[in-house]
């Protein structure tokens, strides 16, 4: 362990160049052609052979061979922020969920576990488009053929890429505040909704009575919805939220069409289904109820990340070597999502959460506060929890002993396929 520690010390430089370039280059899910190459030149350089390339622009490189078989994930993707420095003039792709850092820390980790001697196997997967944004041009690749869903780990999930590992460990960027590092923290889940209200056009001021007022309805619904949240337990954490995209066609009709798009969050899974069918519910009785109709066009968005116990149990017990005790979250109930959660309904996994930023996530102002804390801290807290785990591969067999997936292959294809 002390060699591959060692090695992060020594190659500062070049893991915060990697991680500034990759900063100041954002690109969007699927779109990550630019970061893809920074990041294979980078692992080329380092002796690395990439391997499973797909989904765009997915890849993976491996060390070792054979079981305990851990995996590491990196996420690609920026978001659309208006007025980020470094934004994409193209479509405001910008660096501010941290993202970029995840991928410097996995480089970094599994660069310097090269110089360790160990049982086992380490992939690091590089994945695409966790974000759940730029939807259209996500629709036209899913038309086209390209992928066949929106969230880049849910078509990995397809094509079975994750299926030789044992257990997988991912780590996320923090909001600022006291803590240097979380850990055995939950995901909420979420299903998008694409509801549009469909009515009858006619002159607002001289035949009113002569249309079916969609704006009316959609208003309806979101009154049945603020009825229905007192039902809304408060351990299941149950978020509903969302905007009209589509308000109307002009001031001097009747709107004909309204399109409402909207989230429903929960931290289980089986409240989040329950909650997504009683909103469909409302929104098709709402529309009736004025003589209009609901169209409701669901996506399968993430399912609710529950993280392993004994993974979590290690890396707490590693981040001590990194941080005071005061200074590590442990046991957090996030409203945030990410299709990490969708691996974890098959695989033991866990999502730790690094601080050194200042700002808000997925704002303008989001930017690295603590580059060694950001990048070397959670770089070794990365390689010394792998090398834990691969040195006690009974733990490891306790981990998949213990571990019961919470959908078969077909019931989650089933959802993924909203059949």
């Amino acid at each position: 362990m002390k060699k591959a520690l060692a090695y992060i010390d020594k190659h500062k430089k070049q893991i915060f160049d990697l991680a500034d370039v990759l900063w100041t280059n954002p690109e969007l899910g699927y779109k990550e052609f630019k970061t893809k190459k920074i990041l294979t030149d980078y692992l080329k350089s380092n002796g690395f052979t990439i391997e499973n390339e797909c989904v765009e622009t997915a890849f993976t490189v491996s060390l070792g061979s054979g079981h305990p078989h851990i995996g590491l994930v990196a996420e690609m993707d920026a978001l659309p922020t208006l007025g980020q420095k470094h934004a994409n003039k193209e479509d405001l792709a910008a660096h501010s969920c941290g993202h970029f850092s995840q991928c410097a820390i996995m480089c970094a980790a599994i660069t310097a576990l090269k110089e360790e001697n160990f049982k086992g196997k380490i992939t690091l997967f590089f994945t695409p488009a966790e974000e759940y944004t730029d939807i259209a041009y996500r629709r036209q690749l899913i038309k086209q053929g390209r992928i066949n869903y929106v969230g880049g780990k849910i078509n990995l999930l397809e094509k079975g890429i994750f299926d030789d590992t044992d257990l997988i460990i991912h780590c996320h960027a923090m909001s600022e505040g006291p803590y240097d590092f979380s850990v055995n923290s939950n995901l909420a889940g979420f299903i998008y909704k694409e509801i549009t209200f469909l009515g009858k056009a006619a002159h607002a001021a001289v035949t009113p009575h002569l249309g079916v007022n969609a704006l009316n309805a959609c208003t309806l619904f979101l009154d049945a919805v603020g009825m229905l949240r007192e039902t809304f337990r408060e351990q299941d954490s149950i978020r509903f939220h969302g905007f009209i995209s589509n308000g109307g066609q002009t001031v001097n009709s009747i709107p004909e069409k309204v399109v409402y798009e909207c989230y429903v969050r929960a931290l289980k899974q089986e409240p989040l289904l329950k909650t997504a069918k009683m909103i469909d519910e409302a929104a098709i009785h709402s529309a009736k109820a004025i003589g209009a109709r609901a169209r409701i066009k669901n996506s399968p968005g993430y399912l609710p990340l529950i993280p392993d116990p004994i993974i979590s149990d290690t890396i707490f017990k590693v981040m001590h070597d990194y941080a005071e005790d005061a200074r590590i979250k442990n046991g957090e109930d996030s409203m945030a999502a990410g299709d990490i959660g969708d691996v974890s309904v098959f695989k033991p996994t866990v999502q730790f959460g690094y601080g050194g930023f200042s700002g808000a996530p997925h704002s303008k102002l989001f930017e690295v506060k603590d580059p060694e804390l950001v990048f070397i801290k959670t770089a070794k807290v990365v390689v010394s929890s792998v090398l834990e785990l691969l040195d006690h591969p009974e733990t490891v067999k306790k981990i998949k002993a213990d571990f019961k997936p919470r959908m078969s292959k077909q019931e989650y294809q089933n959802y993924i396929d909203q059949k």
